[in-house]
């Protein structure tokens, strides 16, 4: 077990996104003293193939935390981790890769999700972890590299995640974070990864490959990597980065909500672990991740549509980044007109709060008069609307804000936009990096600086602003979101109105 320095020290918090890796470095009160970012590039194919060199994502972890820290490496009492989630991150007995990573949003494996579906292994499954099972899982992703890539499969020792592989190259010790293994290894009945769940998913024979939990203490491990910092350092292993930005954005308690304007759209309610599963007769859909911390869970609905659906709508215009989107979107009146976008760009389709591999995106009510501002209102408005969606399909939350964060929530227009067709106040927080201060609030708590994750986040998070929905503008929306939900029932196939 890691010993932990004087408290006054310095914390390195890494969060490894899908195509951006940070690396923060904050004071003991929770301020940002140094931010270092690294990009990393993922490889996708026209057949929806989605993956990264296992490498590269540790080198440019290593990279970040080296420049962050540079000419003030003793200052440092530990380092917190929390990473990209799903996927199929497969290592051999030497802790090395045996192919590159297959990621979230991979849809190699839409067809084994659809039989899945068909043969009611997703619903039974769903009683039991609470979780609608998905291509970017890595139980989908393993009975598809067994026909495919048998050799490797046969080569593999564990399939980790990402946050698993980066805490293996950290500390040299293999495992998984139980928000990671929830779905699909965990029954929530009895908090363990069952061999019978192994077995519904016809991989028996692939047991051995689904790695062991990391909890409690074994998630503080000592730093015995190279990267320029004091070996022996705590390293702290948080949940998967939806869970662990939850939490930095401040929703420590169950029935708050938050949504995550990033490559995933993920709108997620903290639920207490008594309720962690769905009541009987709910609609198989989300996913329920038990955070092994404070007895919470989360209900969430990670979207496959995202803020890459603006990125398209920028390469689309021709427009020089996201911002531009948004002013361009300003020009627009609330409804843009008529015009309406289903947001479902993703080869792999949608996965929240609906279940559909074969979804696409639909431009309705475009006419001659009009032009790239109504298309941008639009773009924004849909997704706010695949946000609305979500909330409605988890659990009841209070009255309370709802948090934003992630990129997106930059957007003082999206931001609003989004307060406007939930018809919820939105908070967001002075923090630039939210998964980056969550896993810095799960270190605090781990390493005893606060008694629980709300102490932790009382000290450490602080609100920026709240936005209010016009009342003005209720109506208008309440209508559109009637006829977006419409719209998608008739478009694309599993798709309905209250799915």
């Amino acid at each position: 077990m890691a010993t932990t320095p004087d408290r006054d020290g310095t914390v390195v918090c890494v969060d490894a996104g899908t195509s951006l890796i940070k690396a923060v470095r904050y004071d003991a009160a929770g301020r940002e003293l140094a931010v270092e970012r690294r990009p990393t590039v993922v490889s996708t194919y026209p057949d929806g193939r989605s993956e990264q060199d296992m490498d590269d994502v540790w080198t440019a972890v290593a990279d970040a935390v080296r420049a962050v820290t540079a000419g003030d490496p003793r200052s440092v009492r530990a380092i917190a981790l929390t990473a990209q989630g799903d996927g199929a991150w497969l290592v051999d007995r030497a802790a090395r890769p045996v192919r590159p990573a297959v990621l979230w949003n991979d849809a190699r494996a839409a067809s084994v999700v659809e039989r899945w579906r068909a043969d009611g292994v997703l619903d039974e499954a769903f009683r039991r972890t609470g979780s609608l099972g998905n291509s970017g899982l890595p139980h989908a992703i393993l009975q598809v590299l067994r026909g495919t890539e048998p050799a490797a499969v046969d080569a593999a020792h564990a399939a980790l995640t990402c946050g698993g592989w980066l805490f293996l190259q950290l500390t040299g010790v293999l495992g998984v974070d139980r928000s990671d293994a929830s779905a699909p290894w965990i029954d929530q009945r009895t908090g363990t990864c069952e061999p019978d769940l192994v077995e519904l998913y016809g991989l028996a024979e692939l047991a051995h490959l689904v790695p062991p939990l990391l909890e409690g203490e074994r998630r503080v491990q000592p730093l015995t990597a190279d990267i320029g910092l004091p070996l022996g350092l705590p390293v702290v292993l948080a949940p998967y980065d939806i869970a662990t930005t939850a939490i930095g954005s401040g929703a420590t308690a169950p029935g708050e909500a938050v949504s995550i304007l990033g490559t995933t759209l993920s709108t997620e309610t903290i639920i207490g672990l008594p309720d962690a599963l769905p009541g009987a007769g709910a609609v198989p859909t989300g996913l329920t991740l038990d955070l092994g911390l404070d007895g919470l869970a989360l209900r969430a609905f990670p979207t496959l549509a995202g803020t890459g659906v603006v990125d398209w709508l920028v390469a689309l215009l021709g427009l020089p980044d996201a911002a531009a989107v948004a002013a361009l979107a300003a020009d627009a009146g609330p409804g843009a007109d008529g015009v309406t976008v289903l947001p479902y760009l993703s080869p792999a389709g949608e996965r929240a709060p609906f279940l559909a591999p074969t979804a696409r995106g639909v431009v309705t009510g475009l006419s001659f008069a009009h032009g790239p501002a109504h298309l941008a209102r639009a773009t924004l408005e849909g997704l706010a609307h695949v946000v609305r969606d979500c909330l409605e399909a988890a659990p009841a939350g209070r009255a309370g804000p709802l948090h934003l964060c992630g990129g997106g929530a930059a957007s003082d227009l999206w931001s609003q936009i989004i307060a406007d067709v939930t018809g919820r106040t939105v908070a967001r927080t002075v923090d630039s990096q939210v998964g980056a201060k969550g896993a810095l609030v799960v270190a605090a708590t781990a390493l005893g600086d606060h008694p629980d994750l709300a102490s932790a986040a009382a000290e450490l998070v602080r609100e920026r602003d709240r936005l209010d929905p016009d009342p003005d503008v209720r109506d208008l929306h309440d209508e559109r979101h009637r006829q977006f939900l419409e719209t998608r029932a008739l478009a694309i196939p599993g798709g309905g109105a209250g799915a």
